[in-house]
């Protein structure tokens, strides 16, 4: 199962549009730096539509991790600050704004409220997936069964179980771009903002 899951999972990191993470990152996802040309009617309404879209697809998992799980996401990161846990499902590839390949949820108690959707480039995308989108990073990190992963600039670097928690080594990922999109929660810092300001509360859990 782990040879299926590294495999899967680095058939979409290398894919030429990318494999859905911080969503899986190395630091907090970050706004690119390049300016941008102010969005136009048009992009506004393309990009209420794709979300209207991506809403429609993942509603099902708003408020219902193990409808997500029993779809074939899994635990990549626990609680990362201001941001979510994030779940991955390694057979989505691409870019596809009704199938993310990463859930980041928050988690209060046993309740979980998806907050975000994420997709993961091996770089910056030559044409914007979605009009006026950001970017951010993530570093190349060994990634364990529970969720736990620690950086690590190749694989060869990997423990075979998690320094932290002693959980088996899942796989391993190169530098990769990030997207997150706030679909399911508000972000006063922006829809492409890594990380969100109102997840606060959410850190402890």
């Amino acid at each position: 199962m782990r040879r299926v899951i590294l495999v899967s999972f680095a058939v979409a990191a290398l894919a030429a549009t990318g494999w859905a993470a911080r969503g899986a990152a190395t630091e907090p996802a970050r706004p690119a730096a390049a300016a941008r040309p102010a969005a136009t009617g048009g992009d506004h309404a393309t990009l209420a539509a794709q979300l209207a879209k991506a809403r429609i697809a993942t509603a099902s998992y708003a408020t219902n991790l193990h409808a997500a799980k029993a779809d074939g996401y899994q635990i990549i990161t626990r609680m990362i600050p201001d941001m979510g846990w994030h779940f991955l499902n390694p057979a989505i590839q691409g870019f596809d704004v009704t199938k993310p390949a990463i859930l980041v949820y928050e988690r209060h108690r046993r309740s979980w409220q998806l907050g975000a959707l994420e997709w993961v480039f091996t770089e910056t995308p030559a044409t914007p997936p979605l009009p006026g989108a950001t970017y951010g990073s993530f570093g190349a990190a060994c990634h364990y069964t529970d969720g736990t992963f620690v950086f690590a600039r190749v694989q060869e670097l990997c423990a075979t179980r998690s320094p932290e928690t002693g959980s088996p080594f899942n796989f391993w990922h190169p530098d990769l771009v990030t997207l997150h999109v706030w679909v399911w929660y508000h972000n006063p810092d922006g829809l492409y903002n890594g990380t969100n300001p109102l997840v606060r509360p959410f850190n402890r859990g």
